[in-house]
């Protein structure tokens, strides 16, 4: 039986071989997909994605409008949208 901490699926098994050829189970934290444009769906810059609570709120996204969420050409066109008055 795994430790209870293990025990959570936010830790994905490995079974390894040892060298003394019996095989055991390794516990690894899973990893975070990329952050991705709501609107274009291409991979967003400067938002980190693992290890979070190392972070403080400032470092884990860009500090513009939609941070972490637009990337910055579909940002760009949203504002020149919105100046022009078309929606």
């Amino acid at each position: 039986m795994p430790n209870p901490h293990y025990r959570s699926t936010s830790y994905r098994k490995i079974h390894t071989k040892l060298p003394s050829g019996k095989s055991t189970i390794h516990y690894e934290r899973r990893k975070n997909n990329r952050a991705v444009c709501a609107i274009c769906k291409k991979p967003l810059q400067g938002v980190k994605t693992n290890l979070l609570y190392k972070y403080s709120k400032t470092e884990k996204r860009p500090e513009r409008m939609y941070g972490g969420y637009i990337c910055y050409k579909c940002l760009e066109n949203l504002i020149k949208q919105t100046l022009r008055g078309s929606s």
